[in-house]
C-alpha cells in the first residue's frame, strides 16, 4: 500500500519539475523538491501510524471485553458463597436451626465459605500484583523437594475426598533460585487444578526431575485433555474451558502461576498426555 501511494505523489511531483524547469523560478523549484522529499517520507510514516492507532484500538477493546468477562465471572463467584453465608446467617438467627448438631454443621459451612471469599480475594490481589509489575520476590536457594512434599502432603486429605490418587516420584531433587512461598503456590494451583478436574478413580502424578540447565516439575492429571484449539488459552486470565470441564471457579490459578513462573525467568507450558494434560514448569537450576 505505501508503494501504491508514493509512486503516484513522486511521478506527479517529478513531472511538475520537469514542465517546471520551463516556467519556474530555481527557488520555486527548489520548494518543490523540499514537499517532494517531505511527502516521500511522511506518507508512509502517516501509514504506519495509522496502522499502530488501528492495532492499538483493536488490543483495548479485546481488553477491555476481557476484563468486563472476567469482573463478571468474579462476581458471580463472589455472590455465590456470600449468598450462601446470608442464607445460613438467617437460619441461625430466626431459629430455624436450632439443634447442636445442625448449628455445629452449619458453622462450618459458613467458615468454608468464608474461606473460598479469602482465597477468591487473595488470589486477585496476587494477580492484581502480577500485572501491576508490583511483585517483589525475596530470592533464595529453594530445594523442590520440600516445596513439593510440602504441597503434596497438604493437598492429600482433598484427593481422598474426591477419590483422586496424588502421588509423587523424582530422579533428582534440585535445587533452584527462587521465592519459596511463590513457588509453592506455583505447584499447588497445578496440583488443586489437576484434582479439581481429575475423576474419582483417577490419579495425578506430581514429577521432578533435571533437563540440562532447567529443574523441571510435571503435574500430569486425568482430566480427558483439552481440545488443541483451546490450549493457547488456558493460561489466560479468566480461563474455564467447557463448563463440563470447569464448571466453577474464576480461572485465575493457572494465570497466577504463569504469572510467577515468569518471574522467576521460567517457562510454563501445557500439553494432551495420557489420559489427561501435562502441565510442565521448567525453572533455570541454581
Amino acid at each position: 500500500m505505501t508503494v501504491m501511494v508514493i509512486v503516484p505523489v513522486v511521478a506527479t511531483i517529478a513531472g511538475v519539475l520537469a514542465v517546471g524547469k520551463f516556467m519556474f523560478t530555481p527557488m520555486l523549484t527548489a520548494a518543490l523538491v523540499v514537499c517532494a522529499v517531505v511527502g516521500v517520507i511522511t506518507v508512509p510514516l502517516s501509514i504506519m501510524l495509522g496502522r499502530a492507532i488501528a492495532r492499538r484500538s483493536v488490543w483495548e477493546r479485546e481488553a477491555e471485553a476481557a476484563r468486563r468477562q472476567l469482573v463478571a465471572w468474579i462476581s458471580h463467584d463472589l455472590r455465590t458463597p456470600l449468598a450462601g453465608i446470608r442464607a445460613m446467617t438467617e437460619a441461625l438467627e430466626d431459629g430455624v436451626v436450632s439443634e447442636p448438631g445442625e448449628v455445629a454443621v452449619y458453622a462450618k459451612q459458613i467458615a468454608l465459605e468464608a474461606d473460598h471469599l479469602s482465597k477468591l480475594v487473595d488470589d486477585l490481589f496476587q494477580l492484581s500484583r502480577i500485572t501491576a509489575g508490583a511483585l517483589k520476590l525475596t530470592m533464595h536457594d529453594v530445594r523442590l523437594a520440600d516445596v513439593v512434599s510440602d504441597v503434596v502432603a497438604g493437598s492429600r486429605p482433598v484427593a481422598a475426598l474426591k477419590g483422586v490418587e496424588l502421588r509423587a516420584d523424582a530422579r533428582e531433587w534440585p535445587v533452584v533460585r527462587g521465592s519459596d512461598p511463590e513457588l509453592m503456590r506455583v505447584v499447588r494451583n497445578l496440583v488443586s487444578n489437576a484434582i479439581r478436574h481429575t475423576p474419582e478413580g483417577g490419579a495425578v502424578a506430581v514429577q521432578v526431575d533435571v533437563d540440562g540447565p532447567d529443574a523441571v516439575v510435571r503435574v500430569d492429571d486425568a482430566c480427558g485433555g483439552i481440545p488443541d484449539d483451546v490450549l493457547p488459552q488456558v493460561f489466560d486470565v479468566g480461563f474455564r474451558g467447557s463448563s463440563a470441564r470447569n464448571p466453577s471457579g474464576a480461572g485465575l490459578g493457572l494465570s497466577i502461576a504463569r504469572g510467577l513462573v515468569d518471574a522467576h525467568h521460567g517457562r510454563i507450558s501445557v500439553q494432551n498426555h495420557g489420559p489427561g494434560c501435562r502441565f510442565e514448569v521448567r525453572l533455570p537450576l541454581r
